[in-house]
């Protein structure tokens, strides 16, 4: 079993990865859950629906109360009308500040329930029980939130849980769009951290498949990376900001796309592509590498396809409401090298000419 510690200035956790970490429960959890009074887990419909009972026999030696909140699966959940639901909830099952919160499902459930046990009351615990790849990067950090229909995350606070708990076995079941979402984001801790990484990943036949055994060794290293900057800048204020390379353009893609369209990790795949043609007119980053990169996304299945359904445009509405936009102008993470991020601020113009660049780059994968 892996494991790995985050620190921030007044909380530290761990984060446990492997076939057995709800066995933890009655370990190195039970101080924790004998002081709460009662317990939620706010599962994801789909996951809950094959594997609560796994959680709940985990959970059934605890001595208080626990009740399940079931709500849609994906980024359904993360709306504002789903958020007060889970609210009105926790308050008819006469929650206090003393009850705590775990969350069952991928990323989108992750977000809300933090946020929910951010909101509720001033503040509750919470623990993270991700189901999917990609939660790897969302469970860990603190950042909580909702969508809006103009914008990702725009709501939302920093709330970071008591622990987190992987259990290997629930990955067994995703389906490969699911995989592909969190192995985007494995990559993306690669190309902020390392370019040894990063060029391994780029060689693995098998990315798109991996083995379990594979993956948690995997996982745990883009947990580590983001467990380092995390614990050096908490509120993003400076470095934590580099976790967010491929993500400006990908969110506005999740936008367009309808936040479901289009997985997460799909969406930030082609603002990663996007960001790395940015990141060529500073000479940092050879046309070879992006060229490459597409290829590796067209043969493991990515899709390009919105940014051929729709303009310019479209996208630069959501990128302007993108939180990392500061005093009107746009600020993207750009890479001076693999493994080497920093923020730049760049024009509409700049933006526009990379959007038609990655158009260009990319027009092999419209489908007829």
């Amino acid at each position: 079993m892996g494991k790995l510690t985050v620190a921030v200035r007044d909380h530290q956790y761990n984060v446990h990865i492997g076939q057995d970490t709800y066995e933890l429960f009655t370990t190195e959890y039970a101080e924790l859950l004998g002081t709460v009074d009662r317990i939620a887990i706010i599962a994801d419909e789909r996951v809950a629906a094959i594997y609560l009972p796994l959680l709940q026999k985990s959970l059934q030696s605890v001595n208080c109360e626990i009740s399940v909140k079931t709500v849609p699966a994906g980024e359904s959940c993360k709306t504002s009308a789903v958020y007060v639901d889970c609210l009105s909830f926790l308050l008819n099952e006469k929650f206090t500040r003393d009850s705590l919160l775990i969350a069952f499902g991928g990323g989108a459930c992750g977000d809300l329930t933090g946020f929910v046990a951010a909101t509720f009351m001033r503040g509750i615990r919470y623990l993270q029980c991700p189901t999917t790849i990609l939660a790897h990067d969302s469970a860990v950090g603190g950042k909580t939130a909702i969508n809006m229909p103009e914008g990702k995350n725009m709501v939302g606070s920093f709330h970071q849980p008591v622990g987190v708990l992987f259990n290997t076995r629930l990955f067994e079941s995703l389906p490969p769009r699911e995989i592909r979402s969190g192995m985007a984001e494995l990559l993306k801790h690669a190309l902020i951290s390392n370019e040894e990484w990063t060029l391994e990943l780029l060689s693995t036949p098998s990315f798109s498949q991996p083995s379990i055994e594979w993956l948690s060794r995997e996982l745990l290293r883009g947990i580590e990376v983001k467990a380092k900057i995390v614990s050096e800048d908490e509120f993003e204020h400076s470095t934590r900001k580099y976790l967010n390379f491929g993500h400006t353009f990908g969110h506005a893609v999740e936008g367009v796309c309808g936040f479901g369209g289009l997985s997460h990790g799909e969406s930030v795949m082609i603002g990663m592509v996007y960001s790395l043609i940015l990141s060529e007119d500073t000479g940092a980053v050879d046309e070879a590498l992006t060229i490459r990169f597409i290829q590796f996304a067209n043969t493991h299945g990515y899709t390009f396809q919105p940014v051929h359904e729709h303009g310019f445009d479209v996208f630069m509405n959501y990128m302007e409401k993108d939180k990392k936009v500061s005093f009107g102008k746009l600020n993207f993470v750009l890479l001076d090298g693999i493994g080497r991020p920093y923020v730049k601020e760049l024009s509409k113009a700049q933006c526009e000419q990379a959007f038609y660049q990655l158009r260009q780059r990319t027009k092999g994968d419209v489908k007829k």
